[in-house]
């Protein structure tokens, strides 16, 4: 072997070495778990498709977990585990934000990053991200309830629970509409909680429509209020009461066809998730976010810097007419 060649393995050596030791102690990827507000809703599994795609896309690893049971004090447990595991990134759909407050801050303050989804009250948050406006969103329900309605007489509204953010943001908008708008309509009772379970707002029904016989329109702002709801209304064949709400195509297909729920809205579920991780990407790049930014897939956002509050416009409106689509397209 003569000198040229043994300096060109030599060479190729003193490549190799530095190559193979940058790919063996290549960082991990960032990590991020999303707590939401409960285990095996559809709501989330769909949430949760956009979690893992974005993370493939991103290079972050994703994981979600929610309470068994709709509690706030359990997702403050799940906040404080995630902080003992050193996760870079937490999400969070939170139920109560004055519950949750002392939690995020304590994974502020362990440098975590928190990205909330129906959070834009959440103290401490690094951003929330908003689907839709509140305000709008809430409208629109009232608007397609009061039709429904010939916008007079007797109705109720279903929240997840009390303290839920956006649920009572979008019920506010509704009721103000109303009282602006249709005089001759009249919210019956202080909102229900129980939206967020088929089982309780089954229950939470059966109940209304005793106490209240008179009622004609139901009002849902948690995803599997109308599903109860609809049940009921369908098995007591008592389709002149008007349903309407947040849901999802696939769950409720049949009852819309049926005329037991009459219209519905979201923002598709898979689209916060993946936004989310896409948020997160951005602050661990430290890409800047103001009004016109980009956000993957989400196009250009209203950025409410002072508030921690990135928001795009992408509801639907869910009908007869419309079902089939959104179903076939995964929703």
């Amino acid at each position: 072997m003569d000198r040229r060649t043994t300096l060109k393995i030599l060479g190729g050596l003193a490549v190799a070495g530095p190559l193979h030791a940058t790919r063996a102690f290549a960082a991990a990827p960032k990590t991020m778990a999303t707590v939401v507000k409960a285990a095996s809703v559809p709501w989330f599994n769909i949430l949760n498709q956009g979690l893992e795609a974005a993370g493939k896309q991103f290079d972050i690893q994703t994981t979600m977990v929610g309470p068994a049971q709709v509690d706030p004090a359990q997702q403050v447990k799940l906040i404080d585990d995630l902080i003992a595991k050193k996760v870079d990134v937490i999400g969070l759909v939170p139920l109560d934000v004055k519950v949750t407050a002392q939690a995020v801050k304590r994974a502020r303050d362990a440098g975590i990053i928190v990205i909330t989804q129906e959070g834009e009250n959440q103290d401490g948050k690094t951003w929330d991200l908003e689907l839709i406006s509140a305000k709008n969103y809430g409208e629109m329900q009232m608007k397609a309830l009061a039709r429904e309605m010939g916008e007079e007489g007797d109705y109720v509204v279903y929240v997840g629970t009390l303290t839920t953010p956006g649920h009572n943001a979008w019920a506010d908008a509704a009721i103000a509409y109303q009282k602006a708008h249709y005089p001759k309509m009249r919210m019956v009772a202080d909102r229900f909680p129980g939206a967020d379970l088929i089982d309780e707002s089954s229950r939470v029904t059966q109940q209304v429509l005793q106490t209240y016989p008179d009622v004609r329109g139901i009002m849902s702002m948690g995803s599997n209020g109308p599903i109860g709801a609809g049940n009921v209304i369908k098995q007591r064949r008592l389709e002149k009461v008007a349903v309407v709400g947040t849901l999802i195509p696939a769950q409720a297909q049949a009852l819309l066809m049926s005329g037991a729920i009459r219209e519905g809205f979201l923002w598709n579920p898979k689209d916060a998730g993946y936004g989310m991780v896409a948020i997160a990407r951005m602050v661990l790049d430290g890409t800047p976010i103001k009004t016109g930014t980009e956000i993957p897939t989400l196009g250009p956002a209203t950025v409410d810097e002072a508030n921690r509050v990135i928001q795009v416009d992408r509801v639907l409106t869910i009908n007869k007419t419309t079902v089939g689509d959104l179903v076939k397209q995964g929703l």
